[in-house]
């Protein structure tokens, strides 16, 4: 069963990397890097911290990101444990971000599905310890 958790933890947090290199860059998918910046102008007028005064230029906030996803994502893969369960919370709360600026911005359900999974499967590499522990005799 470990190997299986530790599995998910390296293809997710490659995935996150991956996702995050796309923000920052254009040199892997020029197409996809421009559709992430043309998203990020519509996320920036929805950023959850405009309440209290945050506003982010959409150029910042893909920025900021993808260098949060390209980092803990790599952590989240190769990092020590410790690192592990903070980048896990991290990428965690970026997933909500995600899904409550989709939700904001009206989308379809169906839009909110891929953090949706991001978000289960963060939450299932950090609660797998969390459970009662079986007595061995």
């Amino acid at each position: 069963m470990a190997l299986i958790y530790s599995s998910v933890r390296v293809v997710l947090g490659l995935l996150f990397a991956a996702l995050g290199a796309v923000k920052l860059t254009d040199g892997i998918s020029e197409e996809l890097h421009g559709h992430m910046h043309s998203e990020f102008v519509r996320f920036s007028s929805v950023f959850p911290l405009r309440i209290v005064g945050l506003h982010l230029e959409p150029e910042l906030y893909l920025a900021i990101t993808g260098w949060i996803e390209l980092v803990a994502g790599l952590l989240l893969a190769f990092g020590p444990r410790i690192l592990q369960e903070i980048c896990n919370l991290i990428l965690s709360v970026v997933m909500m971000v995600a899904i409550f600026t989709l939700l904001k911005l009206k989308e379809p359900l169906v839009t909110c599905c891929p953090a949706a999974v991001f978000l289960g499967l963060l939450l299932l590499l950090a609660f797998r310890g969390c459970g009662p522990k079986s007595k061995t005799q």
